[in-house]
């Protein structure tokens, strides 16, 4: 994980919006929350540079097409991804705010049938400890 910024060069928007629409189903609600949590904050204005860096860095792993553990893989194929969200996650989590989560939560419940919001909020406190 120490060498994350070097991933911030992979990331784009287009390549950002078509990996998450393209496998969201496939990579869950909780891959999905965190993607998309980083990504309202890396457009807020209001964050600044060195967490935006820092985001790009994370999402652009998570774009990444050849990455450590393939996300063809069954079962496991996201755990990498998850992992670096989670690390991102950790690093910038003091910057999230109610509106980043709301747009985020927003994305999912169009996405996805089933949005509990009260695990999601349950799941982003238990990767903020």
């Amino acid at each position: 994980m120490e060498n994350l910024g070097q991933y911030s060069k992979f990331y784009s928007e287009e390549s950002f919006w078509m990996k998450l629409r393209g496998l969201a189903g496939k990579a869950g609600i909780k891959v999905v929350y965190l993607a998309l949590l980083l990504y309202y904050m890396l457009v807020d204005e209001a964050i600044d540079l060195k967490s935006k860096v820092t985001i790009a860095a994370g999402l652009g792993y998570f774009v990444l097409p050849f990455d450590l553990i393939p996300d063809f893989a069954p079962i496991i194929g996201f755990t990498d991804d998850l992992s670096v969200l989670i690390f991102t996650y950790s690093i910038v989590k003091t910057k999230i705010n109610e509106t980043h989560r709301i747009k985020a939560r927003t994305t999912l419940q169009q996405w996805f049938r089933d949005v509990d919001e009260a695990q999601l909020l349950a799941f982003e406190k238990g990767n903020g400890k």
